[in-house]
């Protein structure tokens, strides 16, 4: 029996085989939602998809696209936000 505190569906049950030739169920932690457009709510496209732990440990220049907005807005509302900026 697992443990307890693995019985929820909180993990992924990943199958893995040990160098030994059995395999193995696994319990892992699932992965975070997608990154949405603050505006729209679209997807962005370029920011992964990990883990807090997995993050940090990425470079900068990975965690989210390198133009203004990167990672917040999708390219679509950024370009509408600088058109509209430039005509104030």
């Amino acid at each position: 029996m697992t443990k307890p505190n693995r019985r929820s569906r909180t993990f992924r049950r990943v199958y893995r085989k040990t160098p030994g030739g059995k395999t193995v169920l696994q319990y892992k932690k699932r992965k975070p939602a997608r990154a949405v457009c603050a505006d729209c709510g679209a997807v962005l496209a370029g920011v992964p998809r990990e883990r807090p732990y997995k993050m940090q440990r990425m470079p900068k220049t990975k965690k989210r696209p390198e133009r203004p907005y990167g990672g917040v807005l999708c390219s679509k509302c950024t370009r509408k936000k600088m058109i509209a900026k430039a005509r104030q």
